[in-house]
This record gives C-alpha cells, sequence and structure tokens, in this order.
C-alpha cells in the first residue's frame, strides 16, 4: 500500500499556503527555540521540511500498520479485562507504532517533549490515521486533552501530565456526558465535592458514552456548585487511571468505529485535580475543547471520504460488466468524480479553518509571554471570529458529505459492497457516527447559524472575491451571482426577526454558505495550482444547484408553512398516545 502521505499531494499544497509562515515563525518564537533545542528548525524552510518528513513517517505507518489492522480490530474490538479496557491486538499496536514514532503530543511544546507543532501538520496526519482506520483516529486524536490541560491548566499540572504523552503513550479522553445529559451538557450531574480536610476534590457519579474512557489522563466535565442546575455550577477536572477510582462499567456494542471503547463509566470517591478556575468548565474550557474536537471530527470525516473514495475507484476500475469496466459508464464516473470534486472542496475547507484555529492559538499562546502589539491583538481577534463560525460549519459540511460519499462508494460496489469481504462495508459503517458525536448535524447548524446572522461568512466571502484573478471571472460570476442569492434569502429569514423559523432554516442557510466558501477556495488554490481548475468548476456547478434548491425551498416557506409543520407534527403525537 502507498505512503498515505506521500500519495497525497493536496497536503504539501496545504503546507504551502502564505499565512502558514506566520503561524510557524510565531509558534517556534520566531525559530529562537533552535539555540535550546538542537532539533527545533533553524527557520521557515527547516520547520516545513520537518513537517513534511514526520507526515512521511505517519503516512506510512498508517499504510503499512493501521490500514492493515483495521478489519481485524473491527472483528475482535475491545473488552473489559479486571475492570480495565483492553484494546484489541491491532490497536495495540498501532498506538505503539505512533509511540515508538514519538508522534503522541505533537502540538505541546518542546519544554513537555511534544514536537511544537502547530495543528495544520497535526490534523493533517488526523486526516491519515482516520482514513486508514477511523476508530482508532478516536484513540490517537484524543491526544487534544493534552492541548486543554496545556491552555488552561496550572504549570504544575503541565509538568506532571503533559510528559506522559510523548514518553509514556498516554492515552486520554473527554469524559464529558451522561445518561441523561448527551448534549445538553449543561445537565451534567456528576458531583465533584471538595474535602476540606486533605484539599482535594472528589468525584461520584455515572458518565456514559465516554469515547476511550478507561484512558490514562481524563478530563472530566463536573458540578462543583451546590444547589446549582445550569452551565454556571459545572467545573473541568483531571482524573488519573492510576488512581484506580472508577469502575468501567459496560462497553457499548456499536455500528461503526469498533476498535474504539465507549465506555460507561461509575466515579467512586474518584480523586481529581480542579483545571483552572471553578464554575469555567463548561462555558469556557469544555468550549475550547469542543472547537477542537469539531476540527477533529471535520479531518476524521475528510479522511473517511477520501478511503471510501480510494475504495470506490479501486473496484470500479476493476469490475467489468456488459463488457467494458465500470468506471467507464457515465451513471458510475459521474459519482466517483463528484466524490473526488467533494473532497477537494472538504479538504480546502478544513485546512482553511485549521489555519484559523492556529493564528488564533498561537496568538494566545504567545500572550503567556508578552503582550501583544495593538495590530496583533486586532488580528487574533478577528481569526478567533473567523474560527468560531468556521469549526461547526466544517464539522456539518465534512461529516455529511462524509456520509454521502460512503453511501456512494457502497453503491458502485453493488451487492458485494454489503457484504465484510470489501472495506467498503466497515467504511460505511464507521462514516455514520461523524454526523451525530461532538455535536449532531442540528447542533452544528444552530452553532454556525451565527456566521450567518452576523454577517462573519459574508463578509469574508466578499474578502475570498476581492482574489480572484482576471482569468477566473467567468466563476467568479457564477460565485458572485450564488452570493446575491445567498445574501437575498437570509436577509429574508433574518428580517421575520422570528427565532424559530431562523432555527427551521439554519441548516439550509449555513448550508449555502458553505458552498460559496469552498467554492471561492477552490478557485483560490487552482490561482496557485491549475489541478484545482477541474475541481473548481465541476464543484461551482454543482453547488449552484444545491444552493438554488435550498434558496427555493426558503423563499417559498413563510411562517403559515412552519405552523403547518407544528400542527402535523401534535396530530402526528396525539395519534401516537391514542395507539
Amino acid at each position: 500500500m502507498d505512503n498515505f502521505f506521500k500519495d497525497t499531494p493536496d497536503f504539501r499544497f496545504h503546507l504551502e499556503h502564505p499565512i502558514v509562515k506566520k503561524i510557524v515563525a510565531l509558534k517556534e518564537r520566531n525559530f529562537s527555540e533552535s539555540e535550546k533545542y538542537e532539533y527545533a528548525p533553524l527557520n521557515h524552510e527547516d520547520a516545513i521540511d520537518t513537517y513534511e518528513k514526520i507526515l512521511e513517517i505517519v503516512g506510512e505507518i498508517c499504510a503499512d500498520t493501521i490500514a492493515k489492522n483495521a478489519e481485524g480490530v473491527d472483528i475482535e474490538g475491545p473488552h473489559i479485562e479486571n475492570n480495565e479496557v483492553v484494546y484489541a491486538k491491532g490497536t495495540t499496536a498501532d498506538y505503539k507504532a505512533l509511540h515508538d514514532a514519538g508522534l503522541i503530543g505533537m502540538s505541546l511544546p518542546r519544554k513537555y517533549d511534544g514536537l511544537n507543532f502547530p495543528l495544520l501538520p497535526y490534523v493533517m496526519a488526523a486526516e491519515m490515521v482516520a482514513r486508514a482506520d477511523a476508530g482508532f483516529a478516536n484513540i490517537w486524536g484524543l491526544q487534544d486533552c493534552a492541548e486543554t490541560i496545556y491552555e488552561f491548566g496550572s504549570e504544575a499540572q503541565r509538568e506532571k501530565y503533559l510528559p506522559r504523552f510523548n514518553r509514556d503513550g498516554a492515552t486520554a479522553a473527554m469524559v464529558l456526558t451522561e445518561p441523561d445529559a448527551g448534549s445538553d451538557l449543561q445537565s451534567v450531574k456528576l458531583k465533584a465535592t471538595f474535602n476540606e480536610e486533605d484539599k482535594k476534590w472528589y468525584l461520584n457519579g455515572v458518565k456514559r458514552f465516554i469515547t476511550n474512557g478507561d484512558a490514562d489522563i481524563s478530563l472530566v466535565l463536573a458540578r462543583s456548585e451546590e444547589g446549582t442546575t445550569d452551565a454556571r455550577g459545572l467545573s473541568m477536572f483531571i482524573y488519573d487511571r492510576n488512581d484506580h477510582a472508577v469502575e468501567v462499567r459496560h462497553l457499548e456494542k456499536k455500528l461503526g468505529i469498533k476498535g474504539s471503547p465507549t465506555c460507561e463509566l461509575v466515579f467512586k470517591n474518584a480523586p481529581a485535580e480542579l483545571v483552572g478556575k471553578e464554575r469555567f468548565g463548561l462555558i469556557k474550557y469544555v468550549m475550547a475543547l469542543m472547537n477542537s474536537a469539531r476540527l477533529g471530527v471535520g479531518a476524521q470525516s475528510v479522511g473517511i471520504a477520501d478511503a471510501a473514495y480510494r475504495e470506490a475507484l479501486k473496484y470500479a476500475e476493476e469490475r467489468a460488466q456488459f463488457g467494458k469496466v465500470i468506471v467507464n459508464f457515465p451513471a458510475v464516473y459521474e459519482m466517483i468524480t463528484n466524490m473526488r470534486v467533494r473532497i477537494d472542496a472538504l479538504r480546502s475547507l478544513l485546512y482553511e479553518t485549521t489555519r484559523f484555529v492556529d493564528v488564533t492559538k498561537v496568538y494566545e499562546d504567545v500572550m503567556q509571554e508578552r503582550s501583544l502589539e495593538k495590530e496583533e491583538r486586532m488580528e487574533m481577534k478577528g481569526y478567533a471570529k473567523l474560527a468560531n463560525v468556521f469549526t461547526p460549519l466544517l464539522k456539518l459540511t465534512a461529516s455529511e458529505a462524509c456520509n454521502v460519499i460512503a453511501y456512494d462508494s457502497l453503491q458502485i460496489h453493488g451487492g458485494t459492497g454489503f457484504m465484510k469481504d470489501f472495506p467498503i462495508e466497515r467504511i460505511y459503517r464507521d462514516a455514520r457516527i461523524t454526523s451525530i458525536y461532538e455535536g449532531t448535524t442540528q447542533l452544528q447548524a444552530v452553532a454556525a447559524i451565527k456566521g450567518v446572522t452576523t454577517g462573519v461568512f459574508l463578509e469574508q466571502i466578499k474578502n475570498y472575491d476581492a482574489k480572484i484573478s482576471e482569468e477566473n471571472k467567468f466563476l467568479q460570476a457564477k460565485l458572485q451571482e450564488m452570493t446575491a442569492n445567498y445574501e437575498q434569502v437570509s436577509q429574508k429569514v433574518i428580517e421575520t426577526h422570528n427565532t424559530e423559523l431562523l432555527d427551521f432554516h439554519s441548516r439550509r442557510l449555513v448550508e449555502m454558505a458553505g458552498n460559496i466558501i469552498m467554492g471561492y477556495l477552490l478557485v483560490l488554490n487552482s490561482q496557485r495550482d491549475e489541478k484545482f481548475s477541474k475541481s473548481a468548476k465541476l464543484f461551482i456547478n454543482l453547488a449552484s444547484s444545491e444552493n438554488k434548491e435550498k434558496s427555493d425551498y426558503i423563499s417559498n416557506f413563510d411562517i403559515e408553512n412552519l405552523s403547518l409543520y407544528k400542527l402535523v407534527q401534535t396530530e402526528i403525537l396525539e395519534e401516537t398516545s391514542l395507539a
């Protein structure tokens, strides 16, 4: 199997984006760390060369180890033994390979044994790992928790926990959801009590649907303020598995991502350390963690979509029907081409969003050492505003497209795709969760609609439009027409001042904005590399027809239609109660 980095030249292309130079310089403190660490880069070119060499190692491990173990992991899965989760043999081998290569804690500072990478190469690694095995991507990707400890933990906590990731290959978990608090995290009840005698916090209660729940280091959301019922009573805590105070009561039996253990946990006077300040657990720390998770699921979705596309292409080139291979039938090559075009668009959105988050985070990190200049503060504020709406846009768009691409790939396989003889059966099952966990598509629409109502998406679209060159005027005209239509229908909904109507159309409006943004990104990509020109033309045609359908629906929809939906829902509920 080919190296996953070498067979995807888009990675190098996105590493060459102009803003990356600023990101790397800030992350490396203008390369001053080369005086302290012999493996720190001397300049920008040296840094990019390091990223590419490391990503090549990731690509090799993905091809030669993780992808080859994926089928066996899917069959074996994890199990509980002596109150501990035991991974499938392939999962253990996968994690060992990445740990041995020094790829746990990639984005952590060198001070804590990390590689000090920006998010961009880390997200690229995450995409490759997901392409190899989506379930394993969850286990490896939860090293995001280390970033949260770095951002919000004390220096003592950083020194205690962060070196364990690279040194020991520590695993991590976000312990948030409960039986009665899924997406509604402000309803969390797990209790955190401070003991005045030993000056320690203790956790008691149940958590459910916890990915990699029996991890070495867990970030736990718990209710620290007695008598509260909302988000303001929640705090974030670190739980160390070495304290053996949590019972792994149950492993969920799942449709997909079977190698990734999903646990029900019972905390019994589990000692824990408070992260940051009390009462900021959900409103600040989990929100930051969820933004990273959205980026992670975006990368996972693109990786799964790429795996599905490659399986479809491989099968269609080999499968013959009616005297010719099926890839030559228009009905098939249309599907395969659309997959490829959408992946180009999704990957462009993924790495654009990653760059927005990267600039924001590196400035926040620099602020720990010095005050930012006025221009820097303004720049950080602008990128943070973009990151806050682009991350849910990415998660919504990539996860939904991932499901469609996996569906179409299985369709191209025909009946054989329904059997376990081909990887697409597993890929198809793995894809389904991406639009559910870390916030469903519907919740992402609610988060991303702010980009519509505040004009952030429109402002950024106009920024892209100003960069279009003369030779792309025809595509620019199409995108401008789509933008005008989007602006018109979004204003129609906003001006009703009806929150329920806005929520009803939020997904359509967000997806319209996303299609325009991805169209512009592909055109801008083509101005740096001609290979994107075909994808830009084909995607804009697809996006234009999709946006027209959404626009027509919104334009022909009014308050009376909304009332009708509610009336039918009432009748359904009444019929159900009568039955």
